[in-house]
């Protein structure tokens, strides 16, 4: 055989056919898919079996028009998902103080609600001195409910003999859960249809699994109750940082309803950052996020989480609009600062922008505002006319760029 037929044969032989190729590709194609549905299939799994779930919605009244409502708690509380104080090393690093401050309160509620039709996302928070009825208490501060409750039920079953401290806090958190939940849907007229309740240490174990959260300042700020020490400008924050962001309330001009407004932007912040980061395509960064979830965050039984990965991807690239429910003005109950609120003031507002027939653009805070609402009765515990009512629902202009996430004081 002559030398040039070798090197042809050869040649041939190095050289795959099309039909080859496409077939190699094509079993590729298929183990990628199994290893991506595997992959799928894991982290739904792990999520369902290890995050805390809860029975706080069953039965409950569900949103219409294929909309959805979930209420976002987070609580004042030092202590983790069993009742057990947070580690000292972790309290230190947090500037919390000792596990016994802070009790049960839900300092923070969000209601996020995502239109069944695609549109924006809205999320309005509650500020937490507002003054509501409570049911099966009366009137008090709207973050109350959780902590009376859940103390309520304990009392009670310690009277009818239980002893298991692990039983007493699980029965007791699961009715503070209902008492909160039933307390803000009366109170904005709406179904909730979810919820996820995060610990204080959520805000640190979120930080650290994201690598940092991007937030803004208009202004350097430095508190030595919450630990803040931040300049201006945009900016990357730790664990540690994050929780003193989120926790500032003293010196700033509002007050706690400028802490709603970081609490705002640290959200605004974390999403933006988890589109960016890839964290939805890179199974160990989700993976580490879940990990994260189990320490600090508890959901209804009933809620498909994987199917809401997948939708906050969609949510992450800043089309959610936060609003910050208004207040009539400030008074004091009992020796304690409270929010006076028009309770169908609030509802109105909820329904022009949530309801079956929302507007497809409504300015942020337009109810506050609305020329359709009557003029509210005078409160006895509103402060004179002369001063006029601080609206919770105005946002502040940005000054700087926050490079796609709002800057706030």
């Amino acid at each position: 055989m002559s030398a040039q037929r070798r090197k042809t044969r050869k040649t041939s032989r190095r050289r795959p056919s099309p039909r080859r190729i496409g077939r190699t590709l094509l079993i590729t194609g298929c183990a990628l898919t199994v290893m991506a549905g595997g992959t799928a299939w894991y982290v739904y799994r792990d999520l369902a079996s290890s995050i805390g779930s809860s029975k706080a919605l069953e039965g409950a009244e569900k949103s219409a028009h294929g909309d959805t409502n979930i209420l976002l708690i987070g609580l004042d509380s030092r202590r983790d998902q069993n009742g057990d104080p947070l580690p000292a090393e972790v309290l230190d690093e947090l500037h919390a103080g000792s596990s016994d401050i802070g009790g049960y309160n839900a300092n923070t509620m969000i209601l996020l609600h995502v239109p069944g039709d695609g549109g924006q996302a809205q999320a309005f928070s509650i500020p937490r001195d507002d003054f509501v009825d409570i049911p099966g208490h009366g009137k008090d501060k709207i973050k109350k409910a959780y902590g009376l409750a859940k103390a309520a039920t304990e009392r009670s079953l310690s009277a009818r003999g239980v002893t298991d401290r692990r039983q007493l806090e699980r029965e007791g958190r699961e009715a503070g859960r209902r008492a909160q939940i039933e307390t803000v849907r009366a109170f904005l007229g709406v179904p909730v249809d979810h919820f996820a309740e995060l610990n204080l240490a959520g805000f640190y174990h979120l930080a650290g699994a994201l690598d940092g959260v991007p937030v803004c300042l208009n202004k350097a700020v430095k508190d030595r109750y919450s630990g803040a020490d931040f300049p201006a400008g945009p900016q990357v924050l730790n664990g540690r940082q994050s929780l003193a962001f989120v926790r500032q309330r003293h010196g700033l001009e509002g007050g706690d309803l400028d802490r709603t407004k970081r609490q705002q932007a640290f959200l605004a912040g974390a999403t933006k950052k988890l589109n960016e980061a890839g964290t939805f395509t890179d199974p160990a960064k989700l993976i580490r996020l879940i990990d994260t979830a189990k320490q600090d965050v508890v959901t209804d039984a009933g809620w498909d989480l994987l199917s809401f990965v997948r939708q906050a991807k969609n949510l992450s690239g800043g089309k959610v609009r936060f609003t910050t429910l208004p207040i009539e003005g400030f008074a004091r109950n009992h020796g304690e600062d409270i929010n006076v609120v028009d309770d169908m003031k609030i509802k109105r507002l909820i329904a022009e922008q949530i309801g079956p027939h929302r507007p497809q653009s409504a300015p942020s805070g337009a109810a506050s505002s609305s020329p359709t609402a009557p003029p509210s009765p005078p409160s006895p515990h509103a402060p004179p006319s002369s001063a006029p009512a601080p609206s919770a629902s105005s946002a502040p202009k940005d000054s700087l760029d926050g490079g796609g996430v709002p800057c706030v004081d």
